[in-house]
C-alpha cells in the first residue's frame, strides 16, 4: 500500500511540475536526444507565443526534446508577461544541452536564478532572442545582482559580458520601420546563414542601437536595413541609419568555449518570416556544435495553427495556461 501511494506521490508531483510548462519531446531528427529548455517573458514581444512554435519546429522536424517555460501567475497559473518575477521551472536548465532565451527585464528571486547563473557559470550554449539583451533587472535581491541590464559591477551584466550588448536604445524607429536582413559581407558562407538570401528575411521588428564595433570576439553575420515602413517592399532608410548598418544577429563565445548566438530581432510576427525561422533553426545546431548538420534548407514550416498577436504592451491573450498550449 505504502509503494502504492508513493507511487501516486510521484505522478501527482510529475502532472503538477507540468502545469506551468510545454513538453514537447522530440520525433525522428538529427537532434534526438538532445534536451532544449526555451525560457520566454517579455511584456511587449509575444515570447509567449513565439517560443512555443520555434520548439513545435525543433521538435517536429529536427528531433530535438524541446521544454518552454513561462512567466506565469502565481495567484491564478495562467501565463502573464507582466509579473516580472516567477519563471517556474528552470530546474530544467540543469539538464539541458541549450538555453534559447527571450526575456525581457525580469526580477527573479534567487532560487530561480540560480539555476540560470549555474548554466551560464558552467559555459553551456545559448541562443538569446531580442529582448535577451536585456534579460534582467534584478533588484529584489543582490546575489545575483550582475546579471542586472545595466550592472556597473559587470559592464551591461548578462547581456553585454555574455551575449555582446545590453539595451542601449531603438536605431530603427518603433514600429515605424521595420528590418531587412542583409548578410554582413565575408560571412555568406557560414553555416548558420544556409538556405538564407541576403535580403531574405524581413521582419516588423525595429533595428536595435549596438555599440560599433561589438566586443571581441563577437561576430556580425546578419546586418539590419532600416526600411521607410513596415512592409518587405519598403526601401531603406536614407543617411545615417544605414550608415553603417547595425549588426542583427552575430555569434560569440564566452568563458572557455561557450557559445553564444544573438540575435535583436525576433517578435512573434518575426516567426512568420520563413528565412527568419531558418536562421534561429540553425543557429540552434550551430551551438550545440552540430553546424555540420545543417540541412542546405531546413525544414522550418510552421507547425499547427499560428496565429501571433501584433507586438504592443499589454498585448497579450489574457488567462491562457501553458496546458492550453500543448496540443496546439
Amino acid at each position: 500500500m505504502r509503494r502504492v501511494l508513493s507511487i501516486l506521490f510521484i505522478v501527482v508531483i510529475a502532472a503538477y511540475a507540468a502545469d506551468d510548462r510545454v513538453v514537447l519531446p522530440g520525433k525522428n531528427g538529427p537532434g534526438k536526444g538532445k534536451r532544449i529548455v526555451l525560457v520566454s517573458g517579455d511584456e511587449e514581444y509575444r515570447s509567449e507565443q513565439a517560443l512555443p512554435q520555434l520548439a513545435r519546429i525543433l521538435a517536429e522536424h529536427h528531433g530535438f526534446d524541446c521544454t518552454v517555460l513561462f512567466a506565469i501567475d502565481p495567484q491564478d497559473g495562467t501565463i502573464n508577461p507582466n509579473y516580472t518575477g516567477n519563471i517556474p521551472g528552470l530546474e530544467a536548465l540543469d539538464s539541458a544541452d541549450l538555453l534559447i532565451l527571450f526575456t525581457r527585464f525580469r526580477d527573479l528571486p534567487d532560487a530561480q536564478m540560480k539555476h540560470f547563473v549555474d548554466y551560464v557559470e558552467a559555459g553551456k550554449p545559448i541562443v538569446a532572442m531580442r529582448t535577451a539583451t536585456h534579460a534582467f533587472d534584478l533588484k529584489t535581491s543582490a546575489t545575483y545582482r550582475r546579471f542586472t541590464w545595466n550592472s556597473k559591477e559587470w559592464d551591461g551584466g548578462f547581456g553585454r559580458q555574455v551575449l555582446g550588448e545590453t539595451w542601449i536604445n531603438h536605431h530603427g524607429r518603433h514600429a515605424v520601420q521595420s528590418t531587412r536582413g542583409i548578410v554582413a559581407p565575408g560571412q555568406e558562407r557560414d553555416p548558420i546563414l544556409r538556405g538564407i538570401p541576403s535580403g531574405g528575411i524581413w521582419v516588423p521588428t525595429d533595428v536595435y542601437e549596438v555599440r560599433l564595433p561589438l566586443r571581441e570576439g563577437a561576430q556580425p553575420l546578419i546586418l539590419g536595413e532600416v526600411l521607410e515602413g513596415m512592409q518587405p517592399s519598403d526601401r531603406a532608410v536614407a543617411g545615417k541609419a544605414n550608415d553603417p548598418m547595425m549588426p542583427v544577429a552575430w555569434t560569440k563565445t564566452y568563458g572557455k568555449s561557450g557559445r553564444v548566438f544573438t540575435t535583436t530581432m525576433g517578435s512573434s510576427q518575426d516567426l512568420l518570416n520563413e528565412p527568419f525561422r531558418r536562421l534561429l533553426v540553425n543557429a540552434t545546431y550551430w551551438a550545440l556544435g552540430m553546424e555540420r548538420r545543417i540541412p542546405a534548407r531546413a525544414d522550418v514550416a510552421l507547425v499547427g495553427a499560428y496565429d501571433p498577436l501584433p507586438f504592443a504592451f499589454g498585448g497579450f491573450a489574457k488567462g491562457v495556461k501553458p496546458a492550453d498550449l500543448a496540443g496546439r
